[in-house]
């Protein structure tokens, strides 16, 4: 996916339905984080803090195609327009490369250790 789209905005926390019992949920906001919605949720819990995160962090790392870019999508028809600083304009003047770089691969470890 092109790195001139938006940056997505996807929260991974961890949620403890039962005690000593853990499930990763991915939350998204369309509106820079005033509204999030859920994303996706654990089929069931596990029974570490650390593995609910890796696991959520996994989940997310599924929906990115080059994990240097981070995930990207086309803006929400009706989101409000993003406000720009100056890193923003900064960027949008640098002159573009006239080839995207090569997705970066998938890598076994991500977030808190490795993916399982």
């Amino acid at each position: 996916m092109p790195s001139h789209l938006p940056l997505r905005h996807i929260a991974v926390y961890v949620e403890e339905p039962r005690p000593k019992r853990f499930a990763w949920v991915l939350n998204e906001s369309a509106d820079g984080g005033v509204h999030w919605e859920m994303l996706q949720r654990a089929g069931k819990p596990v029974a570490s803090y650390q593995e609910a995160m890796a696991g959520g962090l996994a989940a997310l790392q599924e929906l990115v195609d080059d994990v240097n870019l981070g995930p990207r999508g086309e803006p929400e028809v009706g989101a409000p327009a993003q406000k720009r600083g100056k890193a923003d304009e900064a960027s949008a003047d640098a002159p573009e490369d006239d080839e995207a770089p090569a997705p970066a691969k998938k890598k076994a470890f991500f977030g808190f250790g490795p993916v399982r």
